[in-house]
């Protein structure tokens, strides 16, 4: 229990003053005393659900489906000796550890009605849940911008992207104001995931209210609504953008959504997320959003909007200078060699609509779809990188095994549980009675989790730096 958070009392008020009449006070300050339930999503680039499920039934994990993602679960499982983030299935990306309400932003942006999209843009990224979710119903297609503003938190984005299977996504660092000018009309959906007052988090965070203030939220407001108006100038006419924050403020929360509605008039219309899941209605505001406070399904505090693009609106005009662009698009030929190469060495081929490009001695993969944008805008990544060149071909890199690989290949190793659990902590390893040449895809159990080289009888460690574990592995 976390029955020692203290709340300010000017921000009881506030809570009282929009309350819902069918709540009361004594319910939220109880559920805000209780601590979350653990809850994760399965990646299904990686993993079935019916396979996710089986495999949690023999490790003794007890699932309860989240409602409104169908691939979110809450669960209960020893953690005592091996905590969930350190567990086989995690570091293969076969899931990931979310919060569930913030799995229904996402859920609000793939309706049947829309979906699939060939261009999204996730204006703030890290660390990656939402991203990831975004990546897995896309089945990898299209092309996925996922912006980060914060420098320090594009390097665990970019280590979940890894992890997870993930070869879609354009990295980006900037403020996510700069969208509308810098790339107008561009995207088919927009998530603004808004950094917020963080309000609904006090059940993972009991220091979350330590600064709260009603000049704060004013503050951070005023920000939001400058990040709605461009994500909304970014998407395309017909578009959807859903907003969404884990906050409980109106100012925070309907207020910008209105905001964007007084600015471009008749161009935006609201959806009613009413028949998102069952009893969405019980969190249901006049607008049709999804104002959720912590008692209602017994989850954070949050707030989801759901908005359409029915017609064009004017958008910052911007000065570019990015400079020589630094990758070469290869043509037919290499296209087909690297191609073939990875075939003979690996089994595997390259996936349609994408392309290769080249930068001094590396070979990276692009989703076609990214094309139009890379003289728009700078990206820090794009892609994967697939492999260096070398006097006598290539030499395949480790994204090429987890993104790419099923793990049916011919050219793989499996481990055992110890040699798997070196390779995690990033040591060569020396599978008992094999030994090969060249690169090789290593495997634990059925899940691909990297790619090596035989030296012998030794598989020389692919792992990059970021996925490096060191201590307490499953």
């Amino acid at each position: 229990m976390h029955s020692n958070i203290s709340f300010p009392e000017l921000f009881l008020t506030s809570m009282a003053e929009i309350l819902p009449t069918e709540l009361n006070m004594e319910d939220f300050i109880a559920a805000c005393q209780r601590p979350l339930r653990k809850s994760v999503r399965v990646n299904t680039l990686k993993i079935s659900v019916e396979k996710f499920v089986e495999r949690a039934q023999t490790k003794g994990w007890a699932l309860e489906p989240v409602p409104w993602c169908n691939t979110g679960f809450w669960i209960d499982a020893d953690e005592s000796e091996v905590p969930l983030g350190n567990t086989a299935e995690h570091m293969a990306g076969l899931f990931y550890i979310q919060e569930a309400s913030s799995m229904m932003p996402v859920s609000a942006l793939f309706t049947e009605k829309d979906a699939p999209y060939l261009s999204v843009l996730d204006t703030a990224a890290a660390p990656g849940s939402k991203t990831t979710q975004i990546a897995a119903l896309m089945k990898n297609d299209g092309i996925l911008v996922a912006n980060e503003f914060s420098a320090s938190r594009v390097k665990v984005l970019h280590a979940n992207i890894e992890r997870c299977g993930i070869r879609n996504t354009a990295l980006t660092n900037f403020d996510g104001r700069v969208f509308g000018g810098w790339l107008p009309e561009q995207f088919d959906a927009v998530l603004l995931d808004a950094p917020c007052s963080g309000e609904g988090t006090i059940r993972k965070d009991p220091d979350s209210l330590k600064n709260w203030s009603k000049e704060s939220i004013q503050s951070i407001a005023d920000t939001q609504k400058e990040l709605i108006e461009s994500a909304f100038q970014a998407l395309k006419v017909g578009g959807v953008l859903v907003y969404s924050t884990c906050t409980l403020s109106r100012e925070e929360n309907q207020d910008v959504c209105w905001h964007l509605k007084n600015i471009f008039g008749d161009a935006v219309s609201f959806e009613s997320l009413e028949s998102l899941f069952p009893e969405a209605n019980k969190a249901l505001t006049e607008e049709g959003f999804l104002h959720i406070f912590p008692q209602v399904y017994d989850c954070e505090g949050f707030f989801v909007a759901r908005i359409r693009k029915n017609a064009s609106v004017d958008t910052p005009a911007v000065k570019k200078r990015l400079g020589k662009f630094p990758f070469e698009k290869a043509n037919a030929k290499t296209f087909s060699d690297v191609n073939q190469e990875l075939q003979k060495c690996l089994g595997i081929s390259l996936p349609e609509h994408s392309s290769i490009w080249l930068r001094d001695n590396d070979v990276w993969l692009f989703p076609d779809a990214l094309e139009p944008m890379l003289g728009e805008l700078r990206f820090s990544r794009m892609g994967i990188k697939i492999a260096e060149t070398h006097k006598k071909g290539y030499r395949w890199q480790h994204q090429v095994a987890t993104t790419l690989a099923t793990g049916y290949e011919d050219n793989c190793v499996e481990l055992s549980i110890e040699d798997a659990r070196e390779w995690y902590m990033g040591r060569d390893v020396r599978p008992q009675g094999q030994s090969g040449q060249g690169e090789v895809i290593v495997r634990y159990g059925n899940d691909v989790i990297g790619l090596g080289k035989w030296v012998g009888n030794r598989v020389k460690n692919g792992l990059p730096r970021e996925l490096v574990r060191d201590k307490n592995l499953f």
